[in-house]
């Protein structure tokens, strides 16, 4: 489908956005908008966005060679003979013009945006689980996986919250796929850099807020206001739409971060509605029960109380449940479907996925890769470790050319807790592993664990997950942390495959554990 320029400009205008006018335009059409020279085909419109390592105008007469029809920019570019529509800021210009390419399909669709360090995948998987619980088609677009008209695409990126041009496509797709809801990840990248700009919310979800990314925004307070920005609405503004269901905001009121939050979207003429342990909270968990494999919550909205299975293991998964709970109470949705919604999720890839090939000990696969994330999960494993009168033994890394102020910490948190720590690679990136790994190690050793005496530093995964195993004593509990679903390890500009769950069970078997390939 292509739109005429003179359409996308006249929008621009109308925001504020437009610096200067091309000289032609009329009803050139425009089927598309990129914002990689790479990916320009005949017909598009090439968006040139400044960016931390390039700058998108140094590859405009790139793209006008493979096709490009009309340019954005932030300025204009003399030397190329396209109409350049001038911008006064590219990326909240891009976001604008990627929704306005692909019919807007956020305006026909309920949209459901989900915020937080922790949590945000499993609140997502639980959320749409929920709405389609309801009967409701509902799409989802994170860290795991692309799912439009219920088939997936995978994320093979490995981007959480693609670029605005995708983000578009994947809403269109899942619209022409009938889907009637999504539910997208919103991190602190794609908030700060407005690649969810365009998208007016139905539902906004706060999981929590700690310290992370501080290599992209330089402080806790930035990274903070990227996060606030999907509780202001900022792109709802002239959008053509005929939504119904209001503005609602879920916060998690055990979380700091709540009150800002909650008042940001009460400026924005949103309903707040709190979730978590607090009797005072719209939906709150009266009682928890540990079950194998899950729990049982007694949950009170102020329309049911009722218990509510959650089959996924890990207590901290009961703030999750009541993230997508409140979404389905914002809606007003069948209290039943939300109860089976939340019991119908029984897994979710990479996320305290159990490894069980017989082996005496248990191996808990998880994505946790931040200080708190990691107690958190270290934290709920201690009391079931110690029922089968095991310790705990942590396998774990730290992302390179990433966030170097938690690398410590999370050596610390596990060496408190845990009675054997192995240090691995995640994705070192451009950085020396075995640096990094020093980095983290001088936090479990100011913890007081010593190497060769509980903390050992092997930067090949496969060998680390090896030794893990091989310490590892009957009833003691390995987690190997960090990678979760992650189908890839980056290190100096590659990209290995990997796949974390299955690595595990080889090992397994290289001891005699279950079945695999002999070693």
């Amino acid at each position: 489908m292509s739109r005429p320029l003179a359409e996308l400009i006249a929008r621009l205008d109308a925001l504020g956005l437009l610096a200067a006018r091309p000289e032609l335009q009329g009803t050139l059409p425009i089927g598309r908008v990129v914002m990689d020279s790479r990916r320009v085909e005949p017909g598009v419109l090439f968006a040139a966005v400044p960016g931390q390592h390039a700058d998108g105008h140094d590859h405009a007469a790139e793209a006008a060679a493979h096709g490009a029809v009309a340019l954005l920019v932030e300025r204009p570019l003399p030397a190329i003979a396209l109409p350049q529509v001038v911008v006064t800021a590219a990326r909240p210009a891009l976001a604008v013009a990627a929704a306005w390419a692909a019919g807007d399909p956020a305006t026909q669709l309920g949209v459901v945006g989900i915020t937080g360090t922790d949590g945000k995948t499993t609140t997502a998987w639980l959320t749409r689980s929920v709405l389609e619980a309801a009967g409701e088609p509902t799409g989802l677009i994170g860290t795991i996986d692309v799912i439009a008209g219920g088939r997936s695409a995978g994320n093979a990126a490995r981007t959480t919250t693609p670029e605005a041009p995708e983000l578009q496509e994947h809403l269109a797709a899942m619209l022409a796929g009938g889907d009637r809801w999504a539910v997208i990840e919103a991190t602190s990248h794609g908030l700060a850099q407005d690649r969810c700009g365009a998208i007016p919310w139905d539902v906004v979800i706060h999981t929590n807020i700690t310290s992370e990314h501080l290599e992209f925004h330089g402080t806790l307070a930035a990274y903070r206001a990227a996060k606030r920005r999907l509780f202001e609405w900022p792109g709802a503004a002239g959008l053509p739409t005929t939504k119904r269901w209001g503005r609602h905001a879920i916060v998690n009121r055990d979380d700091g971060a709540a009150d800002e939050l909650a008042a940001a979207a009460s400026a924005a003429g949103a309903r707040v509605i709190g979730y978590g342990s607090d009797p005072g909270c719209e939906v709150v968990a009266l009682a928890i029960r540990d079950l194998p494999g899950g729990m049982r919550v007694r949950v009170r909205t102020p329309r049911w109380e009722d218990e509510v299975e959650i089959r996924l293991a890990g207590r901290f998964n009961v703030w999750n449940a009541l993230a997508a709970i409140s979404a389905g109470e914002a809606l007003a949705l069948d209290p039943g479907a939300i109860r089976r919604g939340i019991a119908g999720l029984r897994a979710v890839p990479g996320r305290m996925e159990r490894i069980d090939a017989g082996q005496p000990f248990g191996v808990i696969v998880d994505y946790a890769h931040t200080a708190e994330s990691l107690a958190t999960v270290l934290d709920g494993l201690a009391a079931e470790a110690a029922a089968n009168g095991g310790a705990l033994i942590a396998c774990f890394g730290s992302a390179g050319d990433r966030d170097r102020t938690k690398r410590p910490v999370m050596g610390a948190v596990a060496a408190r807790r845990c009675r054997a720590v192995v240090l691995t690679d995640e994705d070192a990136r451009s950085e020396d592993p075995e640096a990094i790994l020093a980095e983290i190690a001088a936090g479990a050793e100011s913890a007081g664990m010593r190497r060769g005496d509980g903390l050992h530093l092997v930067p090949d995964r496969r060998q680390a997950i090896a030794t893990a195993f091989r310490i590892a004593r009957p009833g003691e509990i390995v987690l190997l942390a960090g990678k979760g679903h992650e189908r890839s390890i980056e290190v100096a500009g590659e990209r290995i495959p990997w796949d974390e769950a299955a690595v595990a069970r080889e090992e397994l078997a290289a001891l005699g554990w279950g079945a695999g390939p002999a070693r």
